[in-house]
Order: C-alpha cells, then structure tokens, then sequence
C-alpha cells in the first residue's frame, strides 16, 4: 500500500532581497488545472483578436505568461508541426500560434482557427514538490460545434514571482491506425 501525503503545501515566503523563496510551495492539481484554464482562455482569446498584428501580441503575451523561459529550456512540440517539430524559442513558439514567419513556413497559426472553446481531461495529475506534469486530452472547440481531440503532456513548474509555467509541452493527435 502506498502511503498518502499528508503535508499540506507550504506558502510562498518573501526573502530578505524582496524575491519568492518559490522552493518553498508545492505545485498542486488546483495549480495546474488553474494554469490549464488559464491557457485555453488566452488561446481563444488570441484567435479573437481584429487584426494579425493584435493576435501576434497576444501571442507573444501568452507564450511570455504560460511559459517558463530563462535558464532552463522550453521543452515545446507542438501538435502541427513536422518540419521544425520542436520549438525552443519565444519567436518560434509564438509563431506557431500565430504564423507568417519566414523560418517556420509551415507554422499557419494553430490560435487563429479560430477555437471557441478548449476543455482539458487530464488523464491524471503528479504533484512532486515543485513540479507538476499532467497528462491527457485536451478538446478544441469549432464554430461548427465539433471538437478536435489533442493528446498532451505538460510539465509545470513554478516562476521566481510564484506563478505556475510549462517547462514541457508536447501533444500531438491521436493515432488514427
């Protein structure tokens, strides 16, 4: 029998330079269903936007909130993406959202479909102190009402100001055999 955790997460504490001593609080399921959520609403929203221009900022603010970047790669494959699967950089993560960048010609937009909804089903949810990965399908609403399902797999972690990011994204479809 496995034995249940039984301490409750810590709270982020301030330390004496004025930062977040983010070491400190585990990242839990409410997290990572809140960032989830968090991500679809923005994505929608990127897809929404009146002009590219505007989608293009939006994206580019998605990509910067959602995502962890600094010292540590992004580790981001994106669902449609086969020549340049794997995207290591703000620019090329945001132009898979959003497209019309000349290094990644086959990148159309994938947030200007446009979705009118995303509804994650987390196959299941770990919680390892200050990491959290979540894995399943995550279902893309069209105007038509039909869904596209997704797989994916997500690690979380946390930012030096205590908010939750993805370190790994990857999805991809299901396998149609």
């Amino acid at each position: 029998m496995v034995p249940k955790l039984t301490s409750k997460p810590k709270s982020i504490q301030r330390t004496n330079e004025g930062s977040y001593d983010t070491r400190l609080t585990m990242i839990t399921r409410d997290d990572i269903e809140q960032a989830q959520q968090s991500w679809g609403d923005t994505l929608i929203e990127v897809g929404e936007a009146s002009s590219w221009e505007e989608a293009h900022a939006r994206a580019t603010a998605m990509v910067k909130q959602h995502y962890h970047w600094g010292a540590d790669p992004v580790l981001f494959g994106p669902t449609r993406a086969a020549d340049q699967q794997f995207r290591s950089t703000v620019k090329s993560a945001v132009s898979y959202f959003v497209g019309r960048d000349p290094n990644h010609t086959e990148d159309h937009g994938f947030a200007l479909q446009p979705w009118k909804s995303v509804r994650f089903e987390n196959t299941d949810v770990v919680c390892m102190d200050q990491v959290g990965l979540a894995m399943g399908n995550y279902f893309f609403g069209q105007t038509d009402g039909t869904e596209v399902k997704v797989e994916f797999s997500f690690a979380y972690v946390r930012n030096e100001a205590g908010a939750i990011q993805i370190q790994l994204h990857h999805s991809a479809m299901p396998f149609s055999g």
